[in-house]
């Protein structure tokens, strides 16, 4: 992977941890499930009136929306909405990384190298440090919904990985298509209507404005921009290559949290967060392969032989 790449993916990573801070501060005043159908709407309406649909297959579109889009979302704000402590909700949610690799290796039968197993086996031991030292600051119901989320995210990142697109934006733009009617539907019957009315009448409220606020940075910084970079690496490199450096993201995510929120980091939490980092740098680097594809440049489409081999 070339520097570069792990560069944006590292600028990714810095993106979505931040992120977690803009959804808390979304959440305090949106009601979770119907945040989730906001969140994709305000993308998916200028995307239909102004945006050419991605030149790729419906299952792999349909399956990115759900995945990533749908169940990834729907699991972490219902978790974070339950009580799942922001910080510990970044570092949860990146078990998406070895759920990835796990389905990448199963489904695209893509082959892992000893150096990537070993990288990622040290970030989830990292992943495994903090989650111990945080363990009794959520309950077990978020935490699963959490980690539901998370294997949403691995679903989304292999169906996007089959998906190829030779405009990786568009397919992110395209995948905020899926989510917003059945999330609203749901929205509707669990949260109900004067709930969710609520909320759209009560902005000029305290905490309304930074709901919004939460709410541009989630839609432009953490959907547009750093969804659009994610797909594009993810379509030039096997999943298993890209998938760890979200595992930097509760690294960012603990330390906004601390900051902002005031959440307390523990001595074990730093040396977790080192270990993830350590895990990441082992699984992404080693000898440049002759297969690297420029980011800038359109994928080609393997044959049937090279998809299998990876």
């Amino acid at each position: 992977m070339p520097v570069r790449h792990r560069l944006l993916a590292i600028a990714v990573a810095a993106m979505w941890g931040v992120n977690f801070i803009a959804i808390h501060a979304s959440l305090v005043h949106f009601p979770p499930m119907f945040l989730v159908a906001l969140r994709f709407a305000l993308i998916a309406v200028p995307t239909i009136l102004f945006v050419s649909r991605p030149a790729v297959p419906a299952r792999w579109l349909i399956g990115y929306g759900i995945g990533f889009g749908t169940l990834q979302f729907l699991f972490l704000y219902w978790g974070m909405s339950a009580g799942m402590p922001t910080g510990l909700a970044s570092l949860v949610l990146q078990a998406s990384a070895p759920f990835t690799v796990i389905l990448g290796a199963t489904f695209l039968r893509e082959r892992v190298s000893g150096r990537a197993m070993a990288g990622v086996l040290l970030a989830v031991a990292g992943l495994a440090v903090v989650g111990w030292q945080r363990a009794e600051n959520a309950g077990v119901i978020p935490f699963l919904l959490t980690l539901a989320g998370a294997f949403g995210w691995a679903i989304g990142n292999v169906c996007s990985r089959q998906a190829k697109p030779p405009n990786p934006l568009h397919l992110t733009l395209w995948m905020s298509v899926i989510p917003p009617v059945p999330m609203l539907a749901l929205a509707l019957i669990v949260e109900g209507p004067d709930r969710i009315g609520t909320s759209l009448t009560t902005l000029g409220a305290p905490g309304g404005v930074g709901a919004l606020v939460g709410l541009a940075y989630t839609v432009i910084i953490g959907t547009v921009l750093g969804s659009g970079i994610w797909t594009a690496l993810m379509a030039r490199h096997p999943a298993g290559v890209v998938a760890p450096f979200s595992m930097l993201v509760p690294v960012i995510g603990m330390s906004a949290a601390w900051l902002v929120l005031h959440e307390s980091v523990s001595a074990g939490e730093l040396i977790g967060g080192g270990v993830v980092v350590a895990g990441v740098l082992l699984a992404s680097t080693g000898r440049a392969g002759a297969g690297r594809v420029p980011l800038d440049s359109s994928p080609a489409r393997p044959d049937v032989g090279a998809a299998r081999s990876g």
